[in-house]
């Protein structure tokens, strides 16, 4: 006789748009509508290229599409609102013409642009910086956005000079707590909030592989953990190459690993591949739970 599995409800409320989270994982496609990302500055900044980019990735499995304006890499600086905003709300705006039923979170650590892609129709707030502005706080209750809260260290133009902790795992998770009870405070809506661990973003290669070693230790109150890994730096580390096609292979497998550890949400460039491993290893993973 199989074992009884109690199957967790796991919702992520992103204003109209409901993420049932309790069995199957969503990819997250990754919109860089900027000259400098690390990965694909400048193959997506107009408009059009945006939306035939966007459609590619909506067909490949994409149930979300993040868009940002302005590079985060290591040492990028920062982009004035109205550059960014004059960046990516067109996108937005032909993004939701011609898909209008297509879930888009806004990467910006700006509230002013934040505002303006909601506005325009965006349902979620990606904050690398974790939600540190009054402002931002305010925008998420008002609009009952979803919001992805990622921990950094520093700022992307220093963040990896030097980044240290005593245990990375459990810094990571206790600043997840302090920022789930600051925004239960300020009236956010629980089910509306995920955390990201912010891989590269003020870590050492040695970091990177500790978080994506121990994310089943990383989620509090419940709530799902977003995984943006993909490309990213300490994956040419690791193999050794600084060729960007070099590291599609890895992210899948960290897609996998990570499904495994309960991941549910995967912010990665190419969505075709990571889709497939993402539902070849719930497929594996449900086969096994009805087994006992």
């Amino acid at each position: 006789m199989g074992a009884l599995i109690s199957v967790i409800m796991m919702i992520w409320r992103c204003r109209e748009a409901i993420f049932d989270l309790s069995r199957e994982g969503v990819i997250m496609g990754i919109l860089n509508v900027t000259p400098d990302s690390f990965s694909d500055g400048g193959h997506f900044d107009s408009p059009k290229r945006a939306v035939r980019q966007v459609e590619k990735m909506l067909q490949e499995g994409a149930g979300i599409i993040d868009i940002g304006g302005e590079s985060t890499r290591p040492g990028a600086t920062e982009v004035g609102e109205a550059e960014e905003t004059g960046r990516v709300i067109p996108v937005i705006e032909e993004v939701l013409c011609q898909f209008p039923e297509t879930c888009i979170s806004i990467d910006t650590s700006k509230p002013s642009v934040a505002r303006e892609a909601l506005a325009a129709g965006a349902c979620i707030i990606n904050d690398v910086t974790g939600f540190s502005q009054k402002k931002m706080i305010a925008l998420a209750v008002e609009s009952q956005a979803g919001i992805v809260v990622m921990h950094m260290r520093g700022v992307p133009e220093t963040m990896q000079k030097n980044p240290s902790y005593h245990n990375v795992t459990h810094e990571v998770r206790a600043f997840f707590r302090q920022r789930h009870q600051l925004l239960l405070n300020a009236r956010i809506n629980p089910e509306t909030i995920v955390y990201d661990p912010g891989i590269g973003f003020g870590k050492t290669l040695e970091h990177n592989l500790h978080l994506l070693r121990d994310l089943d230790r990383l989620p509090i109150a419940g709530r799902p953990i977003l995984l943006g890994a993909s490309r990213k730096s300490f994956i040419g580390k690791v193999l050794q190459s600084d060729k960007m096609e070099d590291r599609s292979a890895a992210t899948v497998t960290i897609t996998t690993s990570a499904r495994e550890k309960g991941v549910m949400l995967h912010r990665v460039h190419e969505v075709g591949s990571n889709y497939q491993a993402l539902r070849m290893t719930e497929a594996v993973l449900h086969a096994q739970s009805k087994e006992g």
